[in-house]
């Protein structure tokens, strides 16, 4: 049960075999002295030790590695789900779950196959977040597409009235036009920006909760959602290694030959 590209033991799949006396999964030499069970087959002391160095190993940089692997797969999910959405005319909650794969497989990608708690809940946010946040580039793109016919008939009211409006006053008084001063409008005091960026986010962040209010579609969304974190805290978990041991392997000695 080795891998020849990597010469590394590998212990995945427990597989028994009866030769009459136990041998190591990855050497397959028989067992003498201390083994150990390796993810519940047995190993020598030799291919134990094999396999705890060359683990991936947890640090800082592997660390920071996988959430700038993680934020990269958080956009490209963020564009996805929000391109279906605009360009399709239709909220699928099911993109959340190919979002989770692709934040859950960028930062396994980019630890190098390392995983923890910590890695997966930089997971779990950054999938909410790419999800959650696709609600406002989809919510300007509606936004957009409604107000547009209404702003182009709105202007040609306005218009109409006015030229109407301006001609009846040139008739009943020729010199009207020239006395009228423009009125000065006071400014609309603007938003500041970092303010609309902060309302916009809590926004986004606060939609998977919101769409709760649209009845059973919103449950459904907000599940779906949760299934696709799920996959992303799965994907990011440390991989599986029980080590259980050491035993002392019992040495069992050939039968003498029996005497005539």
């Amino acid at each position: 049960m080795s891998d020849p590209s990597s010469g590394v033991p590998q212990f995945g799949t427990a597989e028994y075999k009866n030769t009459g006396a136990e041998t190591c999964a990855g050497c397959k030499q028989v067992l003498s002295g201390n083994y150990y069970r390796v993810n519940g087959v047995l190993a020598c002391e030799r291919c134990t030790q094999q396999v705890k160095t060359r683990l991936p190993q947890d640090s800082h940089s592997a660390f920071v590695r996988g959430i700038l692997f993680g934020i990269g797969g958080a956009i490209a999910g963020l564009i996805v789900y929000s391109a279906f959405a605009i360009l399709t005319g239709i909220m699928i909650g099911y993109v959340a779950l190919a979002v989770g794969w692709l934040v859950g497989t960028a930062m396994k990608k980019g630890s190098t196959g390392v995983g923890g708690r910590r890695y997966q809940i930089a997971a779990v946010a950054l999938t909410y977040a790419a999800v959650s946040l696709s609600a406002i580039p989809v919510g300007i793109s509606f936004y957009m597409k409604d107000k547009k016919p209404a702003t182009h008939a709105s202007a040609n009211r306005t218009e109409s009235a006015s030229s109407a409006t301006s001609t009846d006053a040139a008739a009943v008084n020729p010199s009207a036009t020239d006395q009228q001063q423009p009125a000065s409008v006071p400014a609309k005091p603007r938003p500041a920006v970092a303010a609309l960026v902060a309302t916009l986010l809590f926004a986004g962040l606060a939609s998977p909760f919101l769409e709760l209010a649209s009845g059973f579609s919103g449950i459904i969304g907000l599940v779906i959602l949760f299934v696709g974190i799920r996959i992303a805290w799965k994907i990011t978990s440390s991989p599986p290694l029980e080590i259980l041991g050491p035993f002392q392997a019992t040495a069992t000695a050939p039968a003498a030959p029996s005497g005539s």
